[in-house]
């Protein structure tokens, strides 16, 4: 901990006249009481106010010294850090196409896939992992890091209004998400390089095709889990119809062909999950993954600490009044 305005700490040197003064005071100033027997209070033991006597002196210190200490601005200092870990590095790619909006998984697919990836993430501290949404084009939410807490903020702010407000186009450009997370994953140097792809359509926009997304993440050693989400047969989708929301039953179409097709390619792994229960254990396959060493930097940014001398000062400064005004009280 460094302090921004050094000079405040010398204010500290004036507790030591406070101590001398009061210290004299108190052995000049004590009243005493003459009288010609002390057999009468043999016996007596002291109230138990006595002991707070000095009580209000010692807050008094506190208060001086934790205001030096507040005007001196304490603030922690910027640094660098580095420390091996062992992990795997991962992209989440997610479609967050409309049709992510059915209701079969609750609250719908995208919500649950979303929770489910939290978790995920959550229990994987050491792992570098990142995130790719896609619908009918493609983007880095979040590039690889190990910061999961700015990854779960990316994590949460994913949903299928991306669409809506013109931020990515609609449909299901299944190759393009897969290009995308490939273009995060191709450099790394760690022994396991996954891809963990989340979809609950099949392909229909994009300039590339899965099979060749595939075939492209192979080359880098890139492995793809494919997941098709929904229920078999028709799923309820929510619709607004003047102004209020109906729900139709829509069909379910996955192309689990090329979506098997993507994983065999890869030496993946395909998944139909038609519960939220069915996310969790393609997640749990991910723990069979053979790990990396990895070395991590962290920086440190410098802030100020100063709000907590100043907390102190005020606290005990209430305490003192109070005890003034009560147990401590003196009537002249």
């Amino acid at each position: 901990m460094e302090f921004h305005d050094f000079g405040y700490l010398f204010l500290l040197l004036l507790l030591i006249p406070y101590v001398v003064w009061y210290v004299l005071k108190y052995k000049t100033a004590t009243p005493a009481l003459k009288v010609s027997s002390m057999s009468a209070f043999r016996g007596m033991r002291p109230s138990w106010k006595s002991y707070l006597i000095h009580l209000p002196f010692l807050l008094n210190c506190i208060i001086w010294a934790a205001s030096c200490l507040a005007l001196a601005r304490p603030q922690t200092s910027n640094s660098w850090s580095s420390k091996s870990v062992e992990g795997i590095d991962i992209m989440l790619c997610m479609d967050v196409s409309t049709s992510m909006l059915a209701e079969d998984l609750k609250p719908n697919r995208v919500q649950a896939a979303r929770n489910v990836a939290v978790e995920f993430i959550s229990g994987r501290p050491s792992d570098n992992i990142g995130l790719t949404v896609f619908a009918g084009e493609a983007y880095t939410q979040c590039p690889m890091t190990v910061d999961h807490a700015v990854l779960l903020n990316m994590l949460n702010g994913m949903s299928c209004d991306m669409v809506e407000r013109g931020l990515l186009e609609d449909g299901t450009a299944i190759g393009m998400g897969i290009a995308n997370a490939v273009t995060r994953l191709k450099d790394s140097k760690a022994k396991s390089k996954v891809i963990i792809l989340l979809t609950d359509g099949s392909n229909n926009r994009g300039d590339i095709s899965p099979n060749t997304a595939a075939d492209i993440a192979h080359s880098f050693g890139i492995r793809v889990y494919t997941i098709g989400v929904g229920t078999n047969g028709t799923a309820p989708y929510p619709m607004r119809v003047g102004g209020r929301t109906e729900y139709i039953n829509v069909p379910v179409e996955i192309d689990t062909k090329t979506l098997a097709s993507i994983a065999g390619k890869t030496d993946g792994e395909f998944y139909r999950a038609t519960n939220t229960e069915k996310l969790r254990e393609v997640y749990r396959e991910i723990d069979k993954l053979e790990k990396t060493k990895m070395k991590v930097s962290s920086y440190s940014k410098r802030y100020e600490a100063f709000g907590m001398f100043l907390w102190i000062a005020v606290l005990a400064l209430i305490v003192e009044i109070l005890l003034r005004a009560t147990v401590l009280k003196r009537i002249p």
